[in-house]
């Protein structure tokens, strides 16, 4: 699905997902991606089932500048493990959001339009 939106100067926007990727600034990423105040980064995750604090340590490394991590599950909300969420907030400041694909690329968007400090970890979706 193509997202058109009205970029702020320097804002990374997800312009579209689907068939098994992404593309951001003009350019195509295959699989799993994840979107952080550095750049785009493959995400070697296929499921959302057992993503761990370990599969997050880019995420993890750059806490001072994210306070929203918005995770795309796939093609729906899957159940997530909560103390993962909480160990997030608790230890390192950082509110996760799980929610499909679509819904996590759209609301990154929008967040980064108002400027937030927001990072995304999204599962590509055929």
């Amino acid at each position: 699905m193509r997202l058109e939106e009205q970029a702020q100067p320097g804002a990374l926007l997800v312009q579209g997902y689907g068939s098994g990727g992404f593309r951001l600034g003009g350019k195509r990423h295959e699989g799993s991606l994840m979107i952080l105040p550095t750049g785009p980064l493959d995400w070697p995750v296929v499921s959302a089932e057992g993503i761990s604090l370990a599969q997050l340590e880019p995420v993890l490394a750059l806490a001072d500048r994210i306070d929203i991590l918005l995770v795309g599950c796939g093609l729906a909300m899957r159940p997530v493990d909560r103390t993962l969420a909480e160990s997030l907030r608790q230890s390192h400041g950082i509110s996760v959001d799980f929610m499909d694909t679509g819904a996590a690329c759209r609301t990154f968007n929008v967040l980064m339009m108002e400027g937030r400090q927001v990072a995304a970890a999204l599962i590509a979706i055929q």
